[in-house]
């Protein structure tokens, strides 16, 4: 592939939760890209997403990686900077469409860099907190009675219920 210039539509990377979602939402935002590599995983494990370590071998000089949201490149704001620099320091671009955020080699624009740390600290405040809500309203459901944790299926039951 040959490196994307400002006329070229870059490389995409998309992340979904799990399996039986669908990246349709961040696909339309992205617009269309030469190449898109989708991982269909929790964010919570870098090693098991498999497009992102393609992806992270794949691109070259000057081509721009293209991300819908901050959110779906990095679980906390250390494992996003640590991608974005993986990207950055091999000669590409990093862009997040929703927060119109480009980071680059260069640092061609402070301002944005200065922006993706901000909104990196937000997005990770906001997940720790919608936690913080979770374990609480789990704990009040408890205490009255009304919580109970759903069993996980094996797989021998998901393939059963597909019979």
């Amino acid at each position: 592939m040959q490196s994307t210039s400002e006329n070229d539509t870059g490389l995409a990377s998309v992340r979904v939760s799990a399996a039986d979602q669908n990246p349709q939402r961040q696909l339309e935002v992205l617009g269309e890209c030469n190449k898109v590599f989708t991982d269909k995983i929790s964010g919570k494990s870098r090693g098991k997403r498999q497009a992102l370590a393609v992806l992270l071998g794949y691109f070259r000089d000057d081509d721009t990686v293209r991300i819908a949201s901050m959110d779906r490149l990095g679980r906390d704001t250390r494992d996003l900077y640590n991608i974005v620099a993986e990207i950055t320091d091999k000669g590409a671009a990093v862009q997040f469409v929703n927060e119109n955020i480009t980071v680059d080699k260069n640092g061609k624009s402070p301002m944005d860099s200065l922006m993706l740390g901000i909104l990196a600290a937000f997005a990770e405040f906001e997940r720790r907190r919608i936690i913080e809500r979770q374990a609480e309203g789990m704990a009040i459901a408890k205490a009255k009675g009304k919580y109970a944790q759903q069993s996980v299926l094996s797989d021998d039951d998901i393939e059963q219920s597909g019979r």
